[in-house]
C-alpha cells in the first residue's frame, strides 16, 4: 500500500510540475527563443558529458562488487547499468537500485543487505561531495567545512547503524583502498554533472560564475534523496528555486537550463535504449527468469 501511495504521489508531482512548466513558459516566451537558439555543437558536448557521467555510475557498480569479492564482466556491467538507468527514469521512485539488488542476488550471489550497504557508502560520498559543491563557491570557508563535517558525520552514523543492524563485517574487499576508489568514482560522476549544468546555465546566462554553478550542482544533487518522479522532475527544480540564496541564479535561467537538461537526458536515454536493444540485454541478462525467480521467493 505504501509503495502505491509513493507512486501516486510521484505521478501527481510530475503532472503538477508539467502544468507549472507549461504556464511559466507561456508567460516567458523569451525562454523558448533561447532554447531555439541552442547550438547543435552544444548538444553533442552535453551528450559526451552524460556518457562520462553514466560511465562513472558503471564504475561505481564495479567497485561495489569488488567490496564483497564479486566479479562481473565489463559487457554485463554495461548492459545492467544501461537497463537500470532506463528503469530508474521511467519506473516509480528510485527503481534502478532495486533492479540491481535483485539481479546481483540472483546472478552473483550478492546479499541484498551487502548491496544496500555498498549503495549507502556511495550515497555518503555523494552527500559529502555535494555538500562541498553547495557552499564552496559562495560561502565562507568555515561554513563549507561545517557542512562537509555534518554530512560526513551523518553518513557515518547511518553506515555504522546499518552495519550493526545487518551484521556486515569488514571483509578483505571492504577496505580503505576500495572505499577510496568509490569516492574517486563518485567525484568523477559529480564533476561530470557540474560540467553538464555549467554548460547548460552558461548557454542561457553567460554571467554565471563557476562558484554559482558549483552551488547550483550541489543543490540539484541533494534532490536525489527525495526523488519521487522520473529524473526527480519537479523535485530538482524546487531544490534549485529554494536555494537561490546560495547560487543566486534567476528563476528563468533555472527553468530554461532544466528544459535543456531534460531534453538532452531523454536523448541520452534513447541512445541507451538502442544499446540495450542492439545487444539483446534482456536475453543476455536473463532478466525475465531473474524476475520469476525473485517472485517465487
Amino acid at each position: 500500500m505504501k509503495r502505491h501511495l509513493k507512486t501516486i504521489l510521484g505521478f501527481v508531482i510530475l503532472i503538477a510540475t508539467l502544468a507549472v512548466f507549461a504556464h511559466y513558459l507561456q508567460g516567458h516566451p523569451e525562454i523558448i527563443r533561447q532554447l531555439k537558439s541552442t547550438e547543435p555543437r552544444l548538444l553533442a558536448v552535453l551528450l559526451v558529458a552524460y556518457a562520462v557521467w553514466w560511465g562513472a555510475l558503471a564504475w561505481v557498480l564495479q567497485i561495489n562488487l569488488r567490496m564483497f569479492r564479486k566479479k562481473m564482466p565489463a559487457q554485463e556491467n554495461i548492459l545492467l547499468s544501461a537497463y537500470s538507468s532506463l528503469l530508474n527514469f521511467f519506473g516509480p521512485g528510485q527503481s534502478g537500485p532495486g533492479l540491481r539488488a535483485v539481479y546481483l542476488k540472483k546472478r552473483h550471489n550478492m546479499r541484498v543487505k551487502d548491496y544496500i550497504f555498498a549503495t549507502l557508502l556511495y550515497y555518503a560520498c555523494y552527500a559529502v561531495i555535494s555538500a562541498t559543491f553547495l557552499f564552496i563557491g559562495t560561502r565562507p570557508w568555515w561554513q563549507t567545512a561545517g557542512l562537509i563535517v555534518a554530512a560526513g558525520a551523518a553518513s557515518t552514523i547511518v553506515l555504522r547503524w546499518y552495519m550493526k543492524r545487518s551484521n556486515i563485517g569488514g571483509g578483505e574487499g571492504l577496505n580503505v583502498v576500495t572505499m577510496g576508489w568509490l569516492f574517486v568514482a563518485t567525484a568523477v560522476q559529480l564533476l561530470a554533472q557540474f560540467v553538464i549544468y555549467f554548460i547548460e546555465i552558461s548557454s542561457i546566462n553567460t554571467h554565471v560564475g563557476v562558484g554559482q554553478a558549483l552551488a547550483y550542482t550541489g543543490a540539484a544533487n541533494f534532490s536525489l534523496f527525495v526523488a519521487l518522479t522520473p529524473g526527480a522532475i519537479g523535485i530538482r527544480e524546487s531544490f534549485l528555486l529554494f536555494s537561490q540564496g546560495l547560487h543566486h541564479i534567476g528563476s528563468s535561467t533555472i527553468v530554461a537550463a532544466n528544459v535543456i537538461d531534460r531534453a538532452i537526458y531523454l536523448v541520452f536515454l534513447g541512445l541507451l535504449f538502442v544499446l540495450v536493444l542492439s545487444m539483446h540485454a534482456g536475453k543476455k541478462l536473463k532478466w525475465r527468469q531473474t524476475v520469476q525467480d525473485a517472485e517465487k521467493e
